[in-house]
């Protein structure tokens, strides 16, 4: 048996030396931020990792643009899967509105009356969706409509991504670096009732098989394929069958603060995958129950630091 080594903490110690400590201990959630690192570390600096990176819940309006942004940006990220909803705070902090630091304990009929929205303890001016809708109107009549009669959310994205001045956005990276960003269910967003609001009076149909021909591209082309899931829900689930077409992912990890015991796919662990073929059974894979506010900027910090 391998004992269990003490978290030794100095001072000035940098991140990676903190989640080396964590990984030595080798048990319990410092343990598992460890072995997520390793991983990472990786999937990073392996040229052969196709890395897939899922986000679900509030990623955006909670201070994790700018990371998500870097990493594409640098490469290290090849595939986005992602809810709408984090595109739409992506293109709101874009056009020059920010979110604003709330609380948990707001008297939420008044925010109402101030037009604020509520996003846990993150505020937002509801006014930013107007405007939202105006700028997208815009983009969307330029594009011809023989394009409109038949075009995939990640299309669209690429080209609001292409209209984006903002260097610190995830669309507009993407866009310049090529990386697709996947989000079939865009219509369940602010912004994907502004596409049906649109599609009520001028021509746009949306073919969602589209979407899963882009992510299955990606997946056919991946020698081998590394995914870092945030949260969970369909982002979660659509890049992971996907790569059952290749037997399942060859490095995983999960974070997530979802429990497995209602059998929902949010909370399941990554051994849970391996009997779909969604993770192959001789990968590696590591569950890390925690805010992902948290474990994901200090796995990250680890994993570059090990690489450079």
């Amino acid at each position: 048996m391998k004992r269990v080594k003490q978290i030794k903490l100095q001072p000035e110690m940098s991140v990676a030396h903190l989640i080396n400590e964590m990984n030595a201990c080798g048990v319990l959630g410092a343990g598992k931020i460890g072995k997520a690192a390793e991983l990472v570390a990786e999937m990073f600096g392996d040229p052969d990792y196709t890395v897939f990176l899922t986000i679900a819940g509030p990623l955006v309006p909670a201070g994790l643009r700018i990371v998500i942004k870097d990493l594409i940006d640098k490469g290290y990220v090849n595939v986005l899967v992602t809810t709408g909803a984090n595109m739409v705070h992506d293109m709101v902090e874009a056009l020059g509105y920010h979110h604003f630091q709330g609380t948990f304990m707001a008297e939420d009929e008044k925010l109402r009356e101030e037009d604020i929205g509520r996003i846990g303890d993150i505020y937002i001016e509801q006014k930013v969706f107007k405007h939202l809708e105006k700028w997208m109107y815009k983009i969307l009549e330029e594009i011809p409509e023989e394009k409109r009669r038949r075009t995939s959310v990640a299309e669209l994205l690429y080209t609001i991504g292409k209209q984006i001045k903002d260097s610190e956005s995830i669309l507009a990276v993407a866009a310049k670096k090529n990386v697709p960003i996947i989000c079939p269910a865009f219509v369940d967003c602010v912004a994907g009732f502004h596409l049906w609001m649109f599609g009520q009076d001028k021509t746009l149909h949306i073919d969602p098989l589209l979407d899963t021909s882009a992510i299955m591209d990606k997946v056919f082309e991946a020698k081998k394929v590394g995914i870092i899931i945030l949260g969970g829900g369909f982002p979660k689930h659509f890049a992971l069958f996907a790569n059952t077409f290749r037997e399942g992912v060859d490095c995983a990890i999960q974070i997530t603060m979802d429990r497995p015991e209602p059998g929902g796919l949010s909370g399941a662990p990554l051994e849970e995958a391996i009997s779909w073929s969604k993770v192959k059974p001789e990968g590696k894979a590591v569950t890390v129950i925690c805010d992902v506010t948290i474990a994901f900027p200090l796995i990250v910090a680890a994993a570059l630091e090990k690489i450079h």
